[in-house]
């Protein structure tokens, strides 16, 4: 995996495979707005239209309409990993409790966790006050566990949060509410499933040993995006599409810190650079090389047969996990009645915890192997009967679209946001007459790194990292991530530092990894 993690990032590539969510298109798409032939500093420019860096620029211009933002993106608008994702707003964050609070701390650990969950309701809250046509939806998911172990630790991590949270956080719909459910047949009854799966693909013995329910959703994360972007466009924003950035560096200008960045046909000046480039960013800021990793995942969208059981919606999302990994799934409801079943995953099935599709940004091919398994997963998980195909014409037309989309991995699973610790060096150029020393770089900040969990992550994450921009004002200072003032719900964890990126050796997804 080591060997995955040095593979030198290259920029998003020309001819992506083609997104499901982007059928219609947002008329945002090739949008070039705003741009003028000043060559003015602007005050913000942000590389990346995916959710982080809209909500970074909508925050920005909360606070300030007056700033002159700039937004630059590789391809079209909302191209990356927002654009490409599985729609759901799910933390899970029992899963990751028992390791956060024995790595971090407890009270770190329900910094997270409560940080997910207000992800969610904010992301949710904020369609519905802008009158976003996407698909917003604050519902029930299901985890179904096919390993027994693991749904031992479930249940452990469960009653360790539950017993650190304050009582209100447990009522019904609250971020530590939790239904566990043992009885494997009412699950099987209850929620359509298949004692067993019936994937022909998964050799090994696979039953369903319990499931969780507890809070989510599902959203069109592409309308969302680019719903808000609509906002801030309206508020000032501009944006250049098909512009992508081909090399970042300070300004030799030691009288004003500024920041050049360059693109095939021009360059643009800022006074704060943001890097929202999630899995590409070492493409850009090569010290990250390493501590952020592609990985490339795989969604579908698939159709029930004509005499399926299941429910037109289904009530709940879903996650079906086994001991080496999991998938996750949403139902989308079709406006004229029916719907999709929204599926991605399969790393898991992969030798090595799917170390092939680390290091890579190629997202204008398919893995075959995660194909084939994908293609029988909802058949398997809900079983024949439930699933409904009465033909090999409906089993064969079962998969409506399949597309890829590039994530950013970090080694400890966790993100990085605040300012890019770093030195410029001076002293070489004659005019300067200031320190002997480096001087710290000024002005460079990042929110990537997101482990595929972005959904419950990015909103409230590019919301902390506009408090420390302000905080930061003009300074020349660099303390660490930048300026914490009044981000006491922020997670410390979450923060990028020099000494964190020295303890980040990539040896895979945390997440992905067999839960002993």
């Amino acid at each position: 995996m080591e060997d995955r993690a040095r593979i030198p990032v290259s920029p998003p590539v020309a001819d992506p495979v083609p997104s499901y969510w982007h059928d219609p298109e947002s008329s945002l798409t090739n949008i070039n707005h705003g741009q003028d032939d000043s060559h003015e500093p602007y005050d913000y420019v942000i590389i990346g239209s995916g959710i982080s860096g809209t909500m970074i620029a909508y925050n920005l211009l909360k606070k300030n309409p007056k700033y002159r933002i700039m937004m630059l993106e590789a391809r079209e608008i909302c191209s990356g990993a927002t654009g490409r994702n599985g729609g759901h707003t799910k933390a899970a964050s029992y899963r990751s409790y028992l390791q956060h609070a024995e790595e971090l701390g407890k009270e770190e650990a329900l910094k997270i966790a409560r940080l997910e969950y207000d992800n969610i309701v904010e992301t949710h809250r904020l369609a519905e006050e802008l009158g976003i046509d996407c698909e917003n939806k604050l519902c029930k998911t299901v985890d179904i566990i096919y390993d027994k172990p693991t749904f031992e630790l479930g249940k452990m991590a469960i009653q360790a949060l539950r017993a650190d949270v304050q009582d209100e956080e447990k009522e019904a719909g609250k971020m530590a509410w939790y239904n566990i459910r043992e009885n494997i047949e009412t699950v099987s009854e209850h929620f359509r499933v298949s004692a067993k799966n019936e994937n022909p693909v998964v050799e090994d013995k696979e039953t369903v040993a319990g499931a969780f329910e507890y809070i989510a959703g599902r959203v069109h994360a592409y309308r969302f995006t680019t719903g808000v972007l609509a906002e801030c466009i309206k508020m000032g924003l501009q944006i250049c599409t098909n512009t992508p950035v081909l090399e970042i560096e300070p300004s030799r200008d030691i009288a004003d810190f500024l920041w050049d960045i360059s693109t095939q046909n021009d360059t643009f000046i800022a006074r704060n650079l943001i890097l929202a480039t999630n899995g590409y960013t070492p493409f850009l800021e090569r010290s990250l090389q390493g501590a952020i990793v592609p990985l490339r995942g795989q969604i579908t969208a698939q159709k029930s047969g004509k005499a399926s059981k299941l429910s037109v919606p289904l009530p709940t999302t879903f996650s079906f996990i086994y001991k080496s990994g999991y998938e996750y799934m949403i139902p989308r409801p079709l406006p004229g009645g029916g719907q999709h079943i929204v599926i991605g995953g399969g790393l898991g099935r992969l030798p090595e915890a799917g170390a092939s599709e680390f290091g890579t940004v190629d997202d204008s091919s398919l893995n075959p192997e995660i194909s084939k398994y994908l293609h029988g997963s909802l058949a398997g998980y809900f079983g024949s009967t439930n699933w409904g195909e009465i033909s090999n014409e409906e089993a064969s037309n079962r998969v409506v679209q399949e597309w890829t989309g590039i994530m950013g991995a970090t080694a400890d699973g966790r993100p990085f946001v605040g300012k890019v610790p770093g030195k410029m060096d001076y002293r070489n150029l004659p005019e300067y007459d200031g320190p002997k020393e480096d001087v710290p770089l000024r002005n460079l900040w990042i929110s990537a790194g997101f482990n595929g969990h972005g959904m419950v992550l990015c909103l409230k994450s590019a919301e902390a990292l506009v408090k420390m921009i302000e905080n930061d004002g003009m300074g020349w200072t660099n303390d660490g991530p930048g300026n914490v003032d009044g981000l006491d719900w922020f997670p410390k964890s979450f923060l990028i530092s020099e000494d964190r990126l020295k303890r980040c050796q990539f040896k895979g997804r945390t997440d992905l990894l067999p839960k002993e």
